[in-house]
């Protein structure tokens, strides 16, 4: 699944979320969302988690 990384980047900016945070609040590992960040894409489990992590729907991260 292709993410929309500037998004996600945004969301954590509007949230005051460094990415260590971020992947806690995922419960993924900050090597596995660094690694899916810098690909920009994930399975869509894991885009599931993300995006419960901003509390937003998948959607709004996934890239058109």
């Amino acid at each position: 699944m292709q993410l929309d990384v500037l998004k996600i980047e945004m969301f954590l900016a509007e949230n005051g979320l460094n990415k260590s945070e971020y992947a806690k609040q995922c419960n993924i590992s900050r090597q596995n969302l660094s690694m899916i960040l810098r690909r920009g894409s994930c399975e869509p489990i894991t885009a599931g988690k993300l995006a419960r992590g901003l509390d937003i729907p998948v959607s709004e991260i996934v890239a058109e």
